[in-house]
């Protein structure tokens, strides 16, 4: 399993393309989008290599034009998760012992393919079925994802590549770094096309075998990262892809002896309520199951009384408002000095006047629709309730409409409390909060923006003071594990930034690095000795 004579090379991130009118990426995706709606998918599972299709199916629509149906997905049942894990089990012998390099192959083909060939499918995808603008799309489901596969094929090599420093004469000392015993559930959220493709795809290259789960939104977007990867050769059973009830799936595979390990992205209150689940199923499984998360965040921007008005304006809507604030990295709270509030004010107010906001298949709209009925529901419960309050006021936004999609406004929040619920909880959606703070409290600020959240993903401090910018490093060393200086608190790229965070936030394995594939592996020391003993007895026996 060395490295010695096979070597990935240094991988780069994939180029975004600007999608300038007139080029030919953006003549490309137009095409396609056109297609795309214009015929009705009919989506299956992937189950051993097999597309299965059922009788129960689910419609499936543009979250920004509700009334248009893009086609159905088969919805799967307990036997479609039995018949996972089996595929899973079955394909596991062949897959691990399949020589690295092979594998490292397959998934270097799916980022050429995916940035070549399927670059237009897979952001036309992911524009319709998630309502992201095509720059969002092409950051997430193209540019990220063949940074995923490109980034962790090289850190796989890096990994079999570590061996024991030291081989004593008449012996040889060596690692194998071996996939886990069992099978491995990854369960995928909606908002990155790049995560769903990445959760069941870094446990499979260093050879486990995946049942994979999807959000549900996501399933007309994740049916192309298969046909990618069934392109590039990935062998039948290596990732079975379901659609089927959260709970009931969990109860077969949680009580399943070969469960190897839990990859997610989702909720914390989902990866805790699994977490539990796991722990008191500890005594069915042959291993101890690895369990990876990223959850929720409030993310913050911390802004000291000598930043410049404009780029932190700037960092507030974009950090904020990109893909509707459904990202876990989204802006959501602001601490502003009150000497630079009515200028990041004038400044914040001026770009969201000028925000348009419809459907993404108009490349000049810069917002638009939140995923869903039931995250549309809850986003315009907290900004009709702001309207209720008297510790907080809307200064922007406060409009949604579900009539055609569900597009909610950019929304901005004054609170005269710190610690008001909209500071506080996590919305998942186009809202930001701020809180002025008097200058002189600086440093008590930095206390506050530690202890308001239980979250603790990303965030940033604005200053052009170093000392300022040392001190907020210090302070709020544990409140964030992507932290930013003088930049928004998103936009994390593989390879330069790995993503993730701790507290309430998830369990910080860092994707786009090589410390999230070291979680799925289970390495196995062995020591050869060339020539062996014929005498227990040693030297000190001597007479």
């Amino acid at each position: 399993m060395s490295n010695a004579f096979f070597q990935v090379p240094v991988p780069k991130n994939e180029p975004v393309l600007g999608y300038r009118p007139g080029s030919p990426e953006r003549t490309a995706t137009v095409a396609m989008l056109q297609e795309l709606k214009n015929s009705k998918m009919d989506i299956p599972m992937y189950i051993n290599g097999e597309k299965v299709y059922t009788k129960d199916r689910v419609e499936m629509f543009p979250p920004h034009e509700i009334a248009h149906s893009l086609g159905s997905f088969s919805k799967g049942g307990a036997e479609h998760v039995n018949q996972a894990i089996e595929a899973a089990l079955a394909a596991k012998p062949a897959w691990e012992n399949m020589p690295w390099q092979e594998r490292a192959s397959i998934f270097l083909k799916a980022a050429d393919l995916l940035a070549g060939p399927y670059r237009a499918k897979m952001n036309a995808a992911t524009m319709l079925a998630q309502s992201k603008n095509v720059f969002q799309a092409e950051i997430d489901a193209v540019a990220e994802l063949c940074d995923f596969f490109r980034f962790n094929a090289y850190f796989m090599a890096q990994i079999y590549a570590e061996q024991p420093l030291i081989s004593p004469e008449n012996t040889w000392n060596r690692t194998e770094h071996r996939p886990l015993e069992g099978f491995i559930f990854a369960i995928t959220p909606f908002n990155f096309t790049s995560i769903a493709g990445n959760l069941p795809g870094a446990p499979a290259m260093l050879g486990n075998t995946v049942v994979w789960k999807p959000a549900e939104t996501q399933i007309y977007s994740a049916a192309v990262i298969m046909d990618v990867l069934e392109a590039a050769g990935l062998p039948d059973g290596v990732i079975n892809l379901v659609y089927v009830d959260g709970p009931m799936a969990g109860d077969i595979i949680f009580n399943h002896p070969d469960f190897a390990g839990l990859h997610f992205t989702g909720s914390t209150g989902v990866f805790q309520s699994l977490w539990k689940t796991i722990g008191l199923n500890i005594s069915k499984y042959k291993t101890y199951p690895r369990i990876v998360g990223e959850t929720g965040g409030k993310d913050f921007v911390m802004v000291h009384p000598s930043s410049g008005a404009k780029e932190v304006a700037t960092a507030l809507v974009r950090g904020a408002f990109e893909f509707q604030g459904q990202k876990c990295s989204a802006a959501s709270r602001a601490y502003i000095p009150e000497s630079l509030w009515p200028a990041v004010k004038e400044y914040m107010l001026a770009d969201l006047e000028s925000f348009k906001m419809g459907s993404p298949e108009d490349f000049g709209n810069f917002i638009n629709a939140v995923i869903d009925e039931r995250a549309f529901d809850k986003i315009s419960g907290y900004i009709a309730q702001v309207r209720k309050d008297a510790d907080a006021e809307i200064i922007a936004g406060g409009g949604y409409d579900k009539s055609i999609g569900y597009f909610i406004e950019p929304t901005v929040i004054l609170a005269s409390k710190p610690d008001y619920r909209t500071m506080v909880e996590e919305i998942f959606g186009p809202v930001l909060t701020i809180y002025v703070y008097p200058d002189a409290e600086f440093e008590e600020t930095l206390t506050l923006v530690d202890q308001t959240s239980p979250y603790a993903l990303t965030g940033s401090i604005f200053s052009k003071d170093r000392a300022a910018v040392d001190l907020a490093t210090n302070r709020l060393r544990h409140a964030a594990g992507n932290f930013y200086i003088n930049d928004k608190p998103t936009g994390a790229v593989v390879g330069q930034q790995p993503f993730g965070g701790a507290r309430a936030s998830g369990t910080n394995d860092k994707a786009g690095s090589v410390l999230n594939l070291y979680r799925w592996i289970s390495p196995r020391t062995i020591k050869e000795t060339f020539v062996s003993p014929t005498d227990y007895r040693y030297p000190f026996l001597e007479s």
